[in-house]
């Protein structure tokens, strides 16, 4: 069966389908990762987006029960230049197509998917809307270009109740803009005590849970569509320190009083080069961010840029300069993608430690002095 994918711009790609008959729209974006495309239909960072991958073989390893980032996909699509039928792996339970049919996620394969990703790379990302072929495409361009992309993206992966996963160390709160399974399991490998709470959250919530430390977590769309998680995020730098990833380190910029601009066509994929500023260590990334940290904005701030994109110069991480938090753009959990920056948790345990040690009463005693200069 045939389907099509019409763009706003009036473009149409006429391909095969696959996965769910369901017709959806959002924004369409690349990655560029050869492998993890079970993580990428899985990260909730791609709620309403429809996912185009470059890589040209998608499936030929399956899906299996372990490498899922979300237990409920939020992608709206997925575009492949070929989807295996028969998958070939000793871990695979079920192959691509059976698990886009069971979430509701419709498929598209056997487009040019060069050709697309060169669209999106010239004139940047595009509202698009996977179709049968018997919709009249005037009409649908249209649609396309009177619907507004949604704001709501963090409201709708985010955990509606607490809950906890305990361990013996020291305790975390994990803030849920739309988090990874990867993120959550690298702070369990490190036996912390973790409570999982809503984006939401206020910030005297958090604090009456006794956190040793806060994880600012990965989500979807523009940091500015979150304005309870920057507020939160401004009453607690300077009480416990923080990390953020992703969406976590744009909101805890933005809480410090930095900008956000939206990119022309984001970084997605698993190999990414970032460079560290203070010793020039290359680290190769995985991201998925289609908003970045405006440098020029951080001047008036106490944050400081401690990473860079080699590609494009972009903010991939900052530091207070007062207070115990950091954040990076990059997602050091790795899922998928190399393992580079994973340390960076362990930093946390350390910046954790330290703050216990009592090397950041300053920090414990002023609170949010270090956000309230700024005007939110």
């Amino acid at each position: 069966m045939k389907r099509q994918l019409i763009l706003e711009d009036g473009t149409v790609f006429v391909g095969k389908a696959f996965g769910s008959e369901h017709e959806k729209a959002g924004e369409v974006v690349f990655n560029t990762g050869m492998t993890g495309y079970q993580e990428i239909l899985s990260d909730p960072s791609y709620c309403a987006q429809i996912v185009t991958l470059t890589y040209p073989l998608i499936g030929n390893y399956g899906i299996n029960r372990d490498d899922f980032e979300s237990i409920s996909p939020a992608i709206h699509g997925l575009i492949v230049k070929e989807a295996a039928i028969q998958p070939s792996n000793w871990r695979s339970e079920e192959s691509l197509d059976t698990l886009l049919k069971a979430n509701d996620i419709p498929g598209l394969e056997g487009i040019d998917t060069r050709k697309l990703t060169r669209m999106i790379r010239n004139y940047g990302t595009l509202k698009g809307k996977l179709c049968s072929m018997d919709v009249d495409v005037n009409d649908v361009v249209a649609e396309l270009k009177s619907t507004s992309l949604p704001t709501n993206q963090v409201a709708q992966v985010s955990t509606k109740d607490p809950y906890h996963a305990p361990g013996r160390g020291h305790r975390v709160v994990l803030v849920d803009f739309g988090f990874k399974h990867g993120i959550l399991e690298n702070l369990i490998k490190r036996e912390c005590d973790v409570i999982v709470v809503p984006y939401d959250t206020t910030a005297e919530e958090i604090l009456r849970l006794r956190p040793d430390g806060i994880m600012l977590s990965n989500g979807p769309g523009d940091p500015e569509n979150v304005p309870e998680g920057i507020e939160m995020i401004r009453h607690l730098v300077g009480k416990v320190p923080i990390f953020g990833i992703c969406l976590g380190h744009q909101l805890l910029a933005l809480a410090c009083g930095a900008k956000s601009v939206k990119m022309k066509f984001g970084h997605r994929g698993s190999n990414h080069p970032v460079r560290e500023l203070a010793t020039g260590r290359i680290d190769i990334t995985s991201q998925n961010h289609g908003y970045t940290i405006e440098a020029k904005s951080l001047e008036e701030t106490r944050l400081e840029v401690t990473h860079v994109a080699v590609n494009d110069g972009t903010v991939e991480g900052v530091a207070h300069l007062d207070y115990p938090a950091f954040s990076v753009q990059y997602h050091p959990e790795a899922s998928p993608g190399p393992e580079d920056a994973n340390g960076l948790f362990q930093a946390f345990i350390e910046m954790i430690k330290d703050n216990k040690n009592g090397r950041n009463q300053q920090g414990n005693r002023e609170g949010d002095s270090a956000c309230q200069s700024v005007t939110m």
